[in-house]
């Protein structure tokens, strides 16, 4: 860096002689000399100051570059980690966060947003100071499903597998006798409906005892507990009611008991709070805390788009990755790597990689809306009646039609719904209030001023175009 030098400065004993010469005053020369040294300083400063400034657009250029040059696999299966991991650093600095307070944890958001794979990923992160255990209740029936679940999960983890084998000594010796060598049927044979809460409360005390503090990763509980509470017929029985609350309580007893030594995480695809709600079973969960994860903004989805391309060789063109999601509405982790694999097919297909702003609505229209994004959004459907039930489903679809193709749902239409349904067990307007609840929590509408509409431009569009064609808005029917 150049540092200012003035004439005057440089040689002290010359202009020493010149004023002298000149007659200057030795004062007079030394108020000269001082301004120097302010125009020297004030010099540097702005030299420096420039050269600082330069240093931050260099470093801003090279981050830019950096994202640019950023490359990412595609999602394969339900869940990623690691390097397939795309942003999220501030959601798992956050929830580390809470983990290391020794909160549990319940983990909310809409379908497909990238809940299993926070989880998979915080464990990765801190399987040096944890002992991570994730177990997945997808297929579970009832507790001693869940139970033998969580058994078989402690496999990998040697000390605490041969204590946990003592537990199922009995179901063990009797398996080796009759040679059934499949330990997930061993351990399940092992459980009943007498005995699956004093074994699940020696396994939290295996865990307890463990010399690292335990993350256990429960994941799609809110599946098991709906089944626990409806069975196939989807009706709550006091009899399914007891069962469902005997599991969360036994959960919950156990999370104040091993509270510090074991941190608790629950979540799933559909929502837990309107289920446990629909039984009065809400107060199960009041010692757990929500973390919310929500999409993606603009700029990260954007970003994401990027790194997708310079891994697989597709060359967005001007804005198109901005156009692309723009068109989503709601930037959801699984639409935005979705929209891409149909934008990728389309280049290879064609043997051209550059991909233009005003080719994203076709892609949009005849895949993403197509049968093959049916596929994929269905479950949006399938969920619904898992929660609703195939009595109240009628009216949830209607709704949600009606907004989709109105563009909106209003009060006026929600009270015409309200005189067009009748059920058994409730009022139309009960079941209405439910129904919103449930749309609401799960990510499918949100109340803007006050009216509902759609989150997602996506889901909005592939509603209205399986279900729109016929139908009639409800103010027009004459209801």
């Amino acid at each position: 860096m150049a540092a200012y030098i003035s004439p005057l400065y440089k040689n002290v004993k010359l202009n020493l002689s010149i004023a002298s010469k000149n007659h200057y005053s030795p004062d007079l020369f030394k108020k000269n000399l001082d301004k120097h040294h302010l125009m020297r300083d004030i010099y540097n400063r702005i030299v420096g100051n420039k050269t600082v400034a330069n240093g931050i657009v260099a470093k801003s250029r090279r981050r830019r570059n950096e994202k640019m040059k950023k490359k990412l696999k595609q999602a394969l299966g339900n869940w990623v980690e690691g390097e397939r991991f795309w942003d999220r650093e501030k959601d798992v600095e956050l929830f580390i966060e809470r983990i290391e307070q020794g909160a549990h944890l319940l983990l909310v958001a809409q379908r497909r947003m990238g809940k299993t794979s926070l989880m998979r990923e915080v464990a990765r992160q801190l399987k040096d100071r944890y002992l991570c255990v994730f177990v997945d209740l997808q297929k579970a029936l009832n507790a001693s499903d869940a139970i033998a679940e969580l058994s078989i999960r402690l496999k990998p983890h040697k000390s605490l597998w041969q204590k946990t084998k003592e537990v199922f000594k009995n179901a063990f010796d009797r398996a080796e006798k009759i040679e059934i060598k499949d330990v997930a049927v061993t351990l399940r044979s092992g459980l009943d409906a007498g005995n699956w809460a004093v074994k699940g409360d020696r396994l939290f005390q295996i865990l307890a005892a463990s010399e690292k503090p335990v993350l256990l990763l429960f994941d799609e509980v809110p599946i098991m507990v709906n089944r626990l509470l409806k069975g196939d017929d989807f009706r709550i029985t006091p009899k399914r009611r007891l069962a469902a609350d005997e599991f969360m309580s036994w959960l919950r007893k156990n999370s104040i008991e091993h509270q510090g030594n074991i941190r608790i995480v629950l979540s799933g695809s559909i929502g837990f709070e309107p289920i446990l709600r629909q039984a009065r079973l809400s107060e199960t969960i009041n010692n757990f805390s929500s973390f919310e994860l929500k999409p993606w903004d603009q700029k990260t989805a954007v970003a994401c788009l990027n790194a997708l391309s310079n891994e697989y060789g597709v060359q967005f063109q001007q804005d198109a990755a901005a156009r692309m999601v723009r068109l989503l509405g709601s930037c959801i982790p699984h639409h935005v790597q979705m929209f891409f694999t149909y934008v990728r097919e389309k280049c290879k297909r064609r043997r051209r990689m550059k991909f233009f702003p005003d080719e994203v609505d076709e892609v949009y229209q005849t895949e993403m809306l197509s049968t093959r994004g049916h596929v994929d959004l269905m479950h949006y459907e399938e969920r619904l009646k898992l929660v609703l039930g195939p009595e109240v489903l009628p009216l949830a679809l209607e709704m949600l039609t009606e907004t989709a193709v109105m563009g909106s749902l209003s009060r006026e239409a929600l009270e015409a719904f309200q005189k067009a349904y009748t059920f058994k067990e409730q009022s139309a307007a009960e079941a209405q209030q439910e129904i919103l609840r449930v749309l609401e929590h799960d990510g499918y509408l949100e109340l803007r001023v006050k009216d509902y509409v759609f989150g997602s431009r996506l889901i909005r569009d592939w509603w209205r175009k399986r279900y729109g064609s016929f139908h009639i808005p409800i103010l027009e029917r004459g209801v």
